[in-house]
């Protein structure tokens, strides 16, 4: 399925038992039925025709496997931890957290501290708000089987699946860590006034606005152990020499600024040609991609899903498309 639906079809499915995972506008959600369905709040989407802005008719329905057990409920940011101790030995956790929430923040920089967190899938998206509303309207999530809901914690489905099945997350990052300065933080952050540049103490705001870097388009890319880690900016205040980041930075990570993409549609894709779409369950784009990509109306692949503020593929991402795969 995966797919923008209407208010009407999504609560027929509602009604009819069916486990979902939705995402739309907040009118959109208030109006459906209680049921087994988690949900959170954005109005943009990549569908079937390219990316698209939603009205408040429609909203965005991935099924959740039907062969699995499915528990849902709501963390506070209190209870993070659970969320992975509580995962199944063998499926997946779903998550969806609202975008500038304490839950947001202790996830982001606490995630990736977990022993389990990469022995247990978990997959979702940072729930957000229409870009217009921004400081006027706070981002939610929904519990739909009590009807809540939620400006903070964390709502998750817990799916457990068979043996015969094997759930993976994928990310696809059209970033690449470029070969100028090597940046090391001292703290793990959202906000960054002072760093190290190639062992040099630096104000990363005159940094960035000194290499021409302050419009967000290029994020921060940190080597984990290999794997490519972005963290993107979100804003610059010269006044108050600090960055302000969508995800954290982390001590002990070598971070370099992305190398530039010309074209992010063609980046994607060329990345999405011949990719394996059978199996995907979910999936999940930036809006960071969305916007400096102008992906409105323009078709990267088959991947369909939400474009979220932020992306999660066991940890927080940022700039990144997250798939989640059962086998």
């Amino acid at each position: 399925m995966n797919r923008l639906m209407t208010l009407a079809e999504t609560a027929e499915l509602i009604r009819g038992g069916a486990h979902l995972s939705l995402a739309g506008p907040e009118s959109a959600l208030d109006s459906l039925p209680k049921g087994q369905w988690i949900a959170g709040t954005i109005p943009y989407f990549m569908d079937t025709a390219g990316g698209v802005v939603s009205t408040s008719g429609q909203v965005f329905v991935s099924p959740l496997p039907a062969q699995g057990q499915i528990t849902l409920a709501h963390y506070g940011a209190d209870q993070l931890k659970s969320i992975v101790g509580n995962g199944p030995d063998n499926g997946f956790t779903v998550a969806i957290v609202p975008a500038g929430s304490a839950a947001h923040k202790t996830f982001a920089a606490e995630a990736v501290n977990d022993a389990d967190a990469f022995l247990k899938p978990t997959v979702g998206w940072v729930a957000g708000i229409h870009l217009s509303d921004l400081g006027k309207v706070t981002p939610k999530v929904y519990l739909g089987a009590t009807g809540e809901k939620f400006e903070d914690g964390v709502v998750v489905a817990h799916v457990a699946l068979p043996e015969s099945q094997l759930a993976s997350i994928e990310i696809v990052n059209i970033f690449e860590p470029g070969d100028g300065d090597v940046l090391r933080f001292t703290d793990t952050s959202f906000e960054v006034g002072e760093c190290l540049v190639n062992g040099e103490k630096t104000n990363l705001a005159d940094y960035v606005q000194a290499k021409g870097l302050a419009d967000g388009k290029l994020p921060l890319v940190g080597d984990f152990g290999g794997a490519h880690i972005n963290a993107s900016i979100q804003s610059v205040d010269a006044d108050g020499r600090k960055v302000v980041l969508y995800a954290p930075v982390f001590t002990g990570v070598d971070y370099h600024f992305a190398k530039p993409v010309a074209d992010y549609g063609a980046s994607f894709r060329e990345r999405l040609a011949g990719y394996r779409t059978d199996g995907v369950n979910f999936s999940c784009n930036c809006i960071l991609n969305f916007l400096f990509g102008e992906l409105e109306g323009q078709n990267i692949g088959d991947l369909r899903g939400p474009v979220t503020f932020g992306e999660i593929g066991y940890q927080l991402l940022n700039q990144t498309l997250v798939v989640l795969r059962i086998d």
